[in-house]
Formats: C-alpha cells, structure tokens, sequence
C-alpha cells in the first residue's frame, strides 16, 4: 500500500478524517427544490460532532411563500441540539459522537433533510464546520 492510502491521526500537526453532511430545507417535497441550511461535521478521532446552520429565509421564502420559517428554525436548533449531547439532544443524550452524528445524517422525509455524506482531512473539526458553513451555505 502506498504511503498516501495510510492515514494516520492525532499526532501533532496530523489530520484526521472527517465526515460531513448539508443539511437541506426542501419547503415542498412534491417540487424536490432545495436550499442549504447548515452542515453536520463528525471526525471520530476527536470525538466530535458539530452542526452549524444559517436559515436564508428570503432564499425560502422564493421557493415556498408560505413555509413554515419558524417550524424549520426549530428543527435546525434541535440538529445544534443533538450535536452537543447532554439535555439539548433529547434521547440521544447518552449517545456517543458517532451515534448523534449517524441519528442526524438518516434519511428522512421531512422539511429538514440531510443530503449525502462526503469526507475528507482536516487538524480542526470545529474550524472545519465553520469552514463548510462559509463554503456551501452562506
């Protein structure tokens, strides 16, 4: 095996991999038309999972006028809430990073949906959140 398909992590200046995935606003699902809302970042050598969101509601309004703009503002704080753990994340509380992260990135039909999940490299799981949000949200 070559020395690129090793991959190592944790040391100093290492990467890691991560895992990441959008979070999509569908306002119609009869339509399949889509904005992004946020990201889901899990990186399991550092045991973290993180989810940031930006809700452009004029973006949402355009395709739906009549959306539910607060209902899809409480499912994007309850996704925030299932990545930090403890009380916010509701059952999954006791739940590893992976397994909030695996909860959070399950298909699902609703107004708030997870696209497909990717991966990559990163020193910094959090900045790499931030990073994405930027990227592919904003």
């Amino acid at each position: 095996m070559s020395e690129r398909h090793i991959i190592r992590g944790s040391d100093r200046n290492e990467r890691d991999v991560f895992e990441y995935a959008l979070l999509r606003v569908v306002p119609r699902i009869e339509r399949g038309e889509c904005i992004n809302a946020g990201v889901l970042v899990y990186c399991r050598a550092k045991s973290y999972v993180g989810v940031r969101t930006h809700l452009d509601e004029a973006r949402l309004l355009a395709l739906d006028p009549e959306a539910d703009v607060a209902g899809v503002r409480a499912a994007l704080r309850a996704a925030e809430g299932v990545s930090t753990g403890g009380e916010a994340a509701g059952q999954a509380a006791r739940d590893d990073a992976g397994r909030r992260f695996r909860w959070l990135i399950a298909p699902r039909s609703t107004v708030v949906q997870p696209g497909p999940v990717h991966t990559g490299l990163t020193t910094d799981p959090a900045a790499e959140t931030d990073r994405l949000l930027g990227l592919l949200v904003r």
